[in-house]
C-alpha cells in the first residue's frame, strides 16, 4: 500500500475545497494541472481518473490522495465518463511530506505511529471505516470558509480532516491482527448494521443472527473497536442523519423514518441527547455546499 506521511506540529495549509457534481453520465474530469495535494472523498462513485502513469478508480465510500508533481507529470485526467459526485480539498504542507509504501507490517506501523503521535500516514487509495463522518467534516470547513473564519482556524481544519482519514486508517490496521475469524466477525457486524441502519437494531438482534451470545459478541466487539456495541450502534444513527441532514432534503419526519425510529419525537429527542444540538439546528448550520459543477 503506498502512503503519506505528513508532519503535523504546525497545521497543514488549507488552499481550496468544494463540493463537485456530475451534470450528466458522460461527464468525465479534464485535464487539469495539480500543483498541490488533493484529496478526493466519494459520496458517489466511481470517479475515474488517470494521473501519473495510474489509472484509480474510486468507488463511493473510497478516498484518493494524489501529490503534487513537475510539469509533465502533475497532470491529472479522467479515463472513462461517470454520473459522481464528491467533495474535493487542496491543501499544503510546510514540512517534506514523505511517501511510505507499506505491505504487511501491521504491529510494526502501529507501533511507529504511536511512537510519532505528530505524524500522520494517509494512503494514497483506500476504503473508510465512516465516509459521513469525513464528509460532515469536510462541509464544516466550508462553511468555515465561506463564512470568512481566520486562516489558522481554518488550517486546522484541513488539518483535523486527515486526522480523521489517519485515524480510521488505523482503526483498520487494528482490525487486523485479532484472529482470523474475529476480524472476519467484526466485519460482518459492520456491514450487518450498515445494511440495516433502517431498522431499531438491537444488540441481540445482532447476536441472534450471527448465532452468538449477546455478551460475547458484545465483548469481542468492544476489544476491537474500543467501544461498546450499543455504543457503536448509537454512533452509526447519528452519522447518517448527520449525511441526510446536510446531503439530502428529507425532512426530519423522513430521516427518523428512514434510521428506524418511531416517530420524529423520538428522533429528536435522541439526537438532542447525543450531540447537545436538534436536527434542525445542526442542518441549519452546516447544510450549505461549496457546489462546482465542471
Amino acid at each position: 500500500m503506498k502512503a503519506y506521511e505528513f508532519t503535523i506540529d504546525n497545521p497543514l495549509e488549507y488552499v481550496l475545497t468544494g463540493k463537485f457534481e456530475a451534470l450528466s453520465p458522460n461527464w468525465m474530469h479534464e485535464t487539469m494541472e495539480l500543483i498541490d495535494y488533493e484529496l478526493f472523498v466519494i459520496s458517489k462513485g466511481p470517479l475515474y481518473l488517470s494521473y501519473q502513469n495510474q489509472d484509480f478508480t474510486v468507488n463511493t465510500g473510497e478516498t484518493l490522495l494524489l501529490p503534487p508533481g513537475q510539469p509533465p507529470a502533475n497532470l491529472r485526467r479522467g479515463f472513462r465518463p461517470s454520473d459522481c459526485s464528491f467533495y474535493w480539498m487542496h491543501f499544503t504542507s510546510s514540512h517534506p511530506v514523505t511517501p511510505v509504501i507499506t505491505e504487511d507490517g501491521v504491529t510494526d506501523t502501529l507501533s511507529y505511529l504511536t511512537e510519532n503521535n505528530i505524524r500522520l500516514l494517509i494512503p494514497q487509495y483506500c476504503r473508510t471505516l465512516n465516509t459521513e463522518k469525513i464528509i460532515v467534516l469536510m462541509k464544516q470547513l466550508q462553511d468555515a470558509v465561506r463564512s470568512q473564519y481566520d486562516r489558522l482556524t481554518i488550517n486546522y481544519m484541513t488539518t483535523l480532516i486527515l486526522c480523521e482519514i489517519h485515524n480510521q486508517h488505523i482503526r483498520q490496521l487494528n482490525v487486523s491482527i485479532p484472529a482470523k475469524n474475529q476480524r472476519q466477525m467484526f466485519q460482518d457486524i459492520l456491514d450487518y448494521i450498515k445494511r440495516h441502519i433502517q431498522e431499531n437494531i438491537r444488540v441481540a438482534d445482532i447476536a441472534g443472527h450471527f448465532g452468538y451470545n449477546d455478551k460475547y459478541l458484545s465483548h469481542m466487539f468492544s476489544s476491537i473497536a474500543g467501544m461498546s456495541l450499543k455504543r457503536y450502534i448509537m454512533k452509526a444513527k447519528i452519522d447518517e442523519a448527520n449525511f441526510m441532514l446536510t446531503d439530502t432534503n428529507m425532512t426530519i419526519l423522513e430521516i427518523s423514518v428512514a434510521l428506524g425510529f418511531a416517530d420524529s419525537h423520538n428522533f429528536m429527542k435522541f439526537y438532542k441527547k447525543m450531540t447537545g444540538l436538534t436536527p434542525s439546528e445542526y442542518r441549519n448550520a452546516f447544510s450549505k455546499r461549496m457546489l462546482y459543477h465542471k
